[in-house]
C-alpha cells in the first residue's frame, strides 16, 4: 500500500496505541448510549474522541464507533450517517461538504500480508477523502486510498485504489463508470 507505516507489536509504542484504543472504544461506546437529542452531550463526547476541537458544522449521527480518534480531522459540512466505523490510527482527512452514507468503514490500519509478519507488525496508511465527495451506504475505504475532489462512490463499494476527481465509481472493484463536469 502507497505511503504505508508500520508498527510493530510487542513494543511501547504498539502498548500505547493499545491503550488510546481502549480509551476511544470507550468513549464511543459512551456517544452511543447517549439520547439522540442530547446535541450538547453528543458534541462534547466526538470532541473527547478527536481529541480536541471539531468543527460546529460537523454531523456525525451515531452510532458510531472509532478505535483510535487522535487520526481524523474534518473539514466544514461534513456529514456522517448512522453506523460508520473509523478505524483512523493512519489517519483520516475529510474535506469541506463530504457526506458519508449509512455503514460506511474507513479503515487506515491493518497487518501485512505476508504470514510470517502478520503478528509482527500494525500496518497503517492514511485515507484522504477531497472536498464535495459523496460515500455511499455500506462503502470500505482501504488504507491509502484518496477519494478525488466531487466524486460520487457508490452503495457498497470497497475502495481498494485512489478514485479521480469528478468520477462516479461501484462496484466490488471500482469501476469508473464516468467522469463529472466542475461546477
Amino acid at each position: 500500500m502507497r505511503n504505508e507505516q508500520r508498527l510493530p507489536t510487542r513494543t511501547p509504542e504498539s502498548r500505547a496505541f493499545a491503550e488510546r484504543v481502549q480509551v476511544a472504544m470507550t468513549l464511543s461506546a459512551r456517544l452511543n448510549a447517549l439520547p439522540f437529542d442530547d446535541l450538547d452531550a453528543r458534541r462534547a463526547a466526538l470532541t473527547e474522541i478527536f481529541g480536541g476541537p471539531i468543527p460546529e458544522s460537523l454531523s456525525i449521527l451515531p452510532p458510531f464507533h472509532c478505535d483510535y480518534g487522535l487520526g481524523a480531522t474534518f473539514g466544514d459540512r461534513v456529514f456522517i450517517n448512522q453506523g460508520c466505523f473509523f478505524l483512523d490510527y493512519g489517519g483520516i482527512t475529510i474535506g469541506d461538504r463530504v457526506m458519508i452514507g449509512p455503514r460506511v468503514t474507513l479503515s487506515t490500519a491493518g497487518h501485512p500480508v505476508e504470514v510470517a509478519e502478520r503478528f509482527a507488525f500494525i500496518t497503517s496508511a492514511p485515507i484522504v477523502i477531497e472536498d464535495d465527495v459523496w460515500i455511499g451506504a455500506a462503502v470500505t475505504v482501504t488504507p491509502g486510498v484518496t477519494i478525488g475532489r466531487g466524486s460520487v462512490v457508490g452503495a457498497g463499494a470497497v475502495v481498494a485504489k485512489d478514485v479521480p476527481p469528478m468520477s462516479v465509481v461501484t462496484a466490488t472493484s471500482i469501476v469508473e463508470r464516468k467522469r463529472l463536469k466542475p461546477a
